[in-house]
């Protein structure tokens, strides 16, 4: 009797275990996900709804309405999204996934500073696109955007190199990943290294060699990401702009220098895929 009855107390545990790490993810990920988990599990259990589809199904309603919602709400805690179709402007999210995900928020004076640099690159660079990757979730500040350290207050956001395709002419809103990270430039032979022949146990600072070589095979556009560091490091001071992070082998690559474009450590992912800036309070 004793074990005929722990064969359901096993098996509750398995679903708590499971709903619960799905939770954690999905908040970790989206920052509403995981509420909405437990949403679609009491609105199936009130509607009898028991296949997983369609608890799929609901759950994907459930999660649309939710982001919705949050652009209109996340003004209240001082943020606003950046658009997900924003048609031929010159700020543009780089994917329809970082809509999806909820981290395409920003504060307002971040907006300013996002458009003004977008507008610069546009009016120095005709037709160019500045592509926008993670910004921040539209909800409380210090709340953790992984695998980020610092996305947490509405205050950061990340921008995808601009490139040139394989005959030299500037591409246009693409970017060498399917999602703007990941494409690292590698450093040339005797680039200042700071984090050579460290092998810290808790980083996000991944290589990820066995990616690189799916990566398109287009060149960094130099004259047009300088001009962007530049700018953000000079005029880009009027709308906020306190520190830009890219790696120091890049920056001597491309000779930009500032007190306020930083190496963001070791323990941090790498900053010669993206460039990182954000604005003060």
């Amino acid at each position: 009797m004793s074990v005929i009855s722990e064969v359901p107390v096993r098996k509750r545990l398995v679903v708590y275990g499971r709903n619960a790490f799905l939770f954690i993810v999905l908040t970790l990920i989206t920052q509403i996900g995981g509420i909405v988990f437990f949403a679609t599990i009491g609105v199936s259990r009130i509607l009898k709804i028991s296949g997983r589809l369609a608890r799929l199904v609901v759950f994907i309603g459930l999660y649309a309405a939710t982001t919705i919602g949050s652009h209109a709400v996340a003004p209240l805690f001082g943020r606003v999204p950046l658009p997900c179709f924003s048609g031929d402007t010159p700020l543009q999210l780089q994917s329809p996934l970082y809509c999806v995900l909820n981290r395409n928020y920003v504060t307002v004076d971040m907006q300013r500073a996002a458009d003004a640099l977008s507008r610069h690159m546009a009016a120095e660079f005709p037709r160019t696109v500045t592509l926008a990757l993670d910004a921040n979730f539209p909800f409380l500040d210090g709340f953790p955007l992984p695998p980020h350290l610092s996305h947490n207050d509405g205050r950061k956001i990340d921008t995808a190199f601009y490139y040139q395709g394989k005959t030299g002419g500037a591409m246009r809103g693409q970017t060498r990943s399917p999602i703007g990270y990941f494409a690292f430039e590698q450093p040339d032979a005797g680039a200042p290294l700071p984090c050579a022949g460290r092998s810290d146990v808790l980083t996000f600072r991944w290589d990820l060699e066995f990616l690189q070589p799916l990566f398109a095979d287009w060149r960094l556009d130099e004259a047009r990401t300088k001009a962007a560091v530049e700018w953000l490091s000079s005029e880009g001071r009027k709308f906020g702009a306190e520190k830009v992070f890219i790696e120091p082998h890049l920056a001597k690559r491309l000779a930009v220098e500032s007190d306020i474009v930083r190496f963001q450590g070791c323990r941090a992912a790498r900053h010669d895929d993206h460039i990182h800036f954000q604005v003060g309070k």
